[in-house]
C-alpha cells in the first residue's frame, strides 16, 4: 500500500472515531422555558437532553437581569433520566434570565452549556 492511501485510510479512522466519541456526549435537545422564549414565571424547568445523565454531577443555575441566583429547588430526573427538572422556588420578576446548565451522562461525558429565556410583565 502507497503513503497516500493508508495516510487517508488512518484519518478516516480517526476522523470516524472522533465523531463516534462526540455523539456519545449528552447534548440539550429541549428546555422549557425554550431558549429566547417569552413567557409567564416558570414553575420549574425541564431541560432534555440526548442521552441519561447522572443526577449526582448535573445541576442548573439561573440568574436575574441583575446577575443575581434564583432560588431553585431540588434537581430531579425523569423520562428515563434524560429530563432534568429543577423546581423555581420563586416568582421571576419581568426580565431576562440566563440559565447555565452542567450535566454528566451516564457513560461519563461532561457538558455544559446556557441559554436565555424573558419573563414578560
Amino acid at each position: 500500500m502507497s503513503k497516500l492511501p493508508r495516510i487517508a485510510s488512518i484519518a478516516l479512522i480517526v476522523t470516524a472515531a472522533a465523531t463516534g466519541h462526540a455523539l456519545a456526549h449528552a447534548h440539550l435537545k429541549t428546555s422549557s422555558p425554550a431558549e429566547k422564549a417569552s413567557v409567564v414565571s416558570p414553575g420549574e424547568l425541564d431541560l432534555t437532553f440526548t442521552e441519561e445523565l447522572d443526577l449526582k454531577f448535573s445541576g442548573v443555575k439561573v440568574t436575574d437581569p441583575g446577575k443575581k441566583d434564583i432560588k431553585l429547588g431540588e434537581a430531579g430526573l425523569k423520562d428515563d433520566g434524560k429530563v432534568l427538572t429543577v423546581p423555581v422556588s420563586t416568582t421571576l420578576a419581568p426580565g431576562d434570565y440566563t440559565v447555565d446548565w452542567h450535566v454528566l451522562s451516564t457513560d461519563g461525558h461532561k457538558t455544559n452549556g446556557s441559554y436565555t429565556f424573558t419573563v414578560k410583565p
